[in-house]
């Protein structure tokens, strides 16, 4: 279908009354939001990508920290064993010999002996504390690798969220515009479809395949502009809900007698080769509200 220009300045011009004033409001609402979810997604999308990014990073920063620990504490590790098997190896050295000697010689080598087991005591303790620290680093490392994995799972649960929003909203704005109908203007030209209330003329608008111009226009000895053409008001039958209006365009003037509302009222303009069609909604005394319907393409007809 066609729509409206969506940005078009026309003075005086007013939204259309509809049967429910709310669902008008719900459609622009509706599409700001799929807008609204479409961006958010794309961000989100962004954020996942960087976050796996970083998490790349992370894991292999992580990889290398663990590997130089792990060499640190092997390294260290042998070091101390050896030291303490040597040490061993001389406590039971002088404690032996101590067992052999007597007087003042064994005093001085148990208390050799004694010294040396404190040594081994002092070195198995310094070797415990570094194998605690390497764990607790190692141990560190994995907490930080878990919450990277929890931020890319809360990241993905929030796309998949946004996703499913999206197409709710989507499939709301398809079953508005399937419902919309197609009818036959007043020259006998077949019609694009028609909008009888704001929700329905906001969803023909996100289309985006013709220009629409709204109004509203009461009944006066002057004529008022609407869009490319203007309209002046002759009479109104609510009852009947009909109405007659005067309409120049292209410097030519026609009327247009007792036509009803959700009629197209077409006319040709020299710049565009479909119809213009002009589409009253509501009808009140000496008032009607409605929509121009405009061709994007305007080009001159042959």
């Amino acid at each position: 279908m066609l729509l409206p220009k969506e940005n078009q300045n026309v003075s005086d011009s007013h939204p259309i009354p509809s049967e429910g004033s709310g669902s008008g409001i719900k459609i622009p609402i509706l599409f700001g939001a799929v807008l609204a979810l479409a961006g958010a997604s794309v961000y989100l999308y962004y954020q996942l990508g960087q976050v796996r990014d970083e998490l790349n990073t992370t894991r292999d920063s992580f990889a290398a920290e663990i590997a130089k620990l792990n060499e640190t504490s092997t390294v260290s590790t042998q070091t101390s064993r050896r030291s303490v098997d040597s040490l061993k190896d001389q406590v039971e050295k002088y404690r032996s010999q101590a067992a052999q000697l007597s007087g003042q010689a064994k005093v001085e080598a148990t208390q050799h002996a004694d010294e040396l087991a404190a040594r081994l005591e002092k070195i198995q303790q310094e070797q415990g504390k570094q194998v605690a620290a390497v764990s607790t680093e190692v141990s560190a490392v994995k907490t930080e690798a878990s919450a990277a994995n929890t931020r890319i799972g809360e990241v993905s649960n929030e796309v998949g969220t946004v996703k499913t929003d999206v197409a709710a909203t989507k499939s709301e704005l398809e079953k508005t515009i399937a419902d919309l109908k197609s009818t036959r203007g007043d020259l006998g030209v077949q019609s694009g479809l028609i909008a009888t209330n704001g929700k329905e003329l906001a969803a023909l608008k996100a289309l985006g395949e013709r220009n629409y111009t709204e109004f509203k226009i009461a009944k006066s000895k002057a004529a008022q502009k609407v869009g490319d053409i203007t309209v002046r008001l002759e009479k109104t039958d609510p009852k009947r809900n009909s109405y007659s209006i005067v309409v120049v365009a292209d410097d030519k003037t026609v009327e247009k007698k007792d036509r009803t509302i959700n009629e197209p009222v077409q006319f040709l303009l020299s710049k565009a080769t479909q119809p213009y069609e002009l589409v009253v909604n509501d009808v009140k005394k000496d008032l009607i509200s409605g929509y121009l319907s405009a061709p994007k393409v305007q080009t001159t007809r042959n």
